[in-house]
């Protein structure tokens, strides 16, 4: 595990910090109104509520703020593992696919459990000194616990060349 881990994961945790952390690293989602609900070594919850901002015309989630959502539940805790981390590690969406199910409105929970997979992924592209590549999978469930979207992103690990 990242010894910055649990660094991280007390920002994420604070309100304020994070608020002034997604301002600063992730302006879009700020504005989206995008929120962690929970964080831990495993599993990144984002929550999104449907709002004037984020909708779209047929009255219902814009699907780029789905996709924000998606990643960021993904992205967290890939981040929450590269943070601070030495060698520093870079990471990238090279790829993504989406199931739009049902209507996205009201709240929205997008689930990424995938802690475990991206730590090891990391940790073999710092042991190969190569890049490395997983599928992380987000899925999105509305206030009746129905499945409403599903996210598949392919991540890319590498360690940065020193220059």
């Amino acid at each position: 595990m990242n010894p910055s881990f649990h660094k991280f994961q007390r920002i994420i945790r604070n309100p304020i910090l994070f608020k002034f952390f997604i301002l600063q690293r992730l302006s879009a989602a700020f504005w989206a109104g995008l929120n962690i609900q929970h964080f831990d070594e495993k599993t990144c919850v984002v929550r999104v509520k449907k709002s004037w901002f984020n909708q779209n015309p047929f009255n219902s989630m814009y699907f780029a703020v789905e996709a924000m959502a998606a990643e960021m539940s993904c992205g967290m805790l890939a981040f929450s593992q590269v943070y601070e981390r030495k060698p520093a590690i870079s990471m990238l969406v090279e790829k993504m696919e989406a199931s739009f199910i049902k209507k996205a409105s009201g709240t929205i929970l997008f689930t990424c459990e995938d802690g475990e997979a991206i730590l090891k992924t990391i940790e073999e592209a710092i042991q190969s000194n190569d890049g490395t590549k997983m599928v992380c999978k987000s899925t999105g469930i509305n206030q009746e616990g129905v499945v409403v979207a599903e996210f598949l992103l392919t991540w890319s690990y590498k360690v940065k060349s020193k220059s």
